[in-house]
């Protein structure tokens, strides 16, 4: 049975997405700040933080990545399509949105293939944390859905 979801629980989805992704450019500016601050907007304060601007441009890329997933995750749009190519298809169209917000807002220099490469490592290595976060997170529901139906079942 698939819980009803409300307002709140995407908001709520937003938050933790954003969340993560400022604790991660955070991280990345601690680290390569100085020597980047010529080369990105994201950068462009060194290792002293994170511009307002890529502050609320990273809300909005949040809100689209839940969006994405909404779009993809729920039966209300997409209805038969099977969960593998559901997931390929919203990687690609995250990774489509932040390819559009590099070019765009000069997050990065476009035209480099390294921080290329190190962006799809950070992305491959949150997805695949993010994957194994909510199998577990998965399986110690349906262990509870178990418990509590042996319990109906005793009595």
């Amino acid at each position: 049975m698939e819980e009803k979801r409300n307002i709140f629980d995407y908001l709520a989805q937003i938050l933790i997405v954003f969340g993560f992704a400022i604790l991660m450019l955070n991280i990345f500016c601690l680290a390569f700040g100085d020597s980047a601050k010529e080369f990105s907007a994201m950068f462009e304060l060194g290792n002293q933080g994170i511009p307002t601007k890529i502050v609320f441009q990273f809300l909005f890329v949040s809100v689209l990545i839940v969006s994405v997933r909404f779009i993809f995750f729920t039966d209300i749009i997409i209805k038969k399509m099977p969960i593998g190519l559901r997931t390929i298809c919203m990687l690609t169209a995250i990774v489509m949105i932040i390819a559009a917000f590099v070019i765009t807002f000069h997050w990065f220099p476009a035209n480099m293939w390294q921080p290329w490469a190190m962006f799809l490592v950070c992305f491959g290595i949150s997805f695949i944390g993010s994957y194994f976060v909510m199998a577990v997170k998965e399986k110690l529901e349906n262990r509870r859905m178990n418990e509590a139906l042996q319990r109906i079942k005793n009595q």
